[in-house]
């Protein structure tokens, strides 16, 4: 990856960028959350994202949160278009058993939050995130090599020019570094569906 693409939307409270390492040191109360159930609105976490209209393609790092610790820790892959309009996916600490790996979709201004309970012993997670132009498919992997599927979904503003990365955030009073690594950009890895054929044109 050339990370001379990538930019900041909100600078963390420290970082460090190698050929092949990034990471990120958060501040504390940083976020990303849109209204659903809290009623709050964060929109302040560190996003480093690069630009593209490449419409078919997959994106691929390895995050490593071994200095996590406090409830909510996180960090992961983004795609920040707006602040009503984004996507996420990350390993949440939460107490010394348990870690939630999740994703959270925010379409027109309200978020979603899909989680499966983890253990506290996981440090490392691998992520994949593909574009079939206006839909998103989004993956995990603890060995960067078979990929399970987290969710699919569809991004109303996501059809054009979009901006895609890592981000990291302590939304309590917290801070830890976050270290991304193995980043690849490539021809998209989501075949095409050969199941059920479309509805017909009525």
């Amino acid at each position: 990856m050339d990370f001379t693409k990538f930019q900041w939307t909100r600078e963390p409270a420290g970082c460090k960028i190698e050929p092949d390492r990034i990471e990120i040191v958060t501040k504390p109360h940083t976020d990303l959350w849109q209204r659903t159930y809290y009623h709050f609105r964060n929109d302040n976490a560190p996003v480093f994202q690069m630009e593209t209209d490449e419409k078919y393609f997959s994106f691929v790092v390895k995050t490593d949160f071994s200095e996590s610790g406090h409830r909510f820790d996180q960090c992961g892959i983004v795609m920040y278009l707006d602040s009503e309009n984004w996507l996420k996916a990350s390993v949440e600490y939460e107490n010394e058993e348990e870690q939630h790996l999740g994703s959270v979709v925010t379409d027109g201004g309200y978020s979603d939050w899909a989680t499966t309970v983890i253990g506290a012993f996981v440090k490392t997670m691998w992520y994949r995130f593909s574009r079939r132009e206006d839909d998103y498919r989004i993956e995990c992997s603890a060995d960067g090599v078979k990929f399970d599927q987290m969710r699919i979904c569809h991004m109303r503003k996501g059809g054009g020019k979009i901006r895609f990365g890592v981000y990291a955030c302590s939304p309590e009073d917290s801070s830890f570094r976050a270290v991304f690594t193995d980043f690849a950009f490539m021809e998209c890895q989501w075949e095409t569906h050969d199941g059920q054929k479309p509805d017909a044109d009525c």
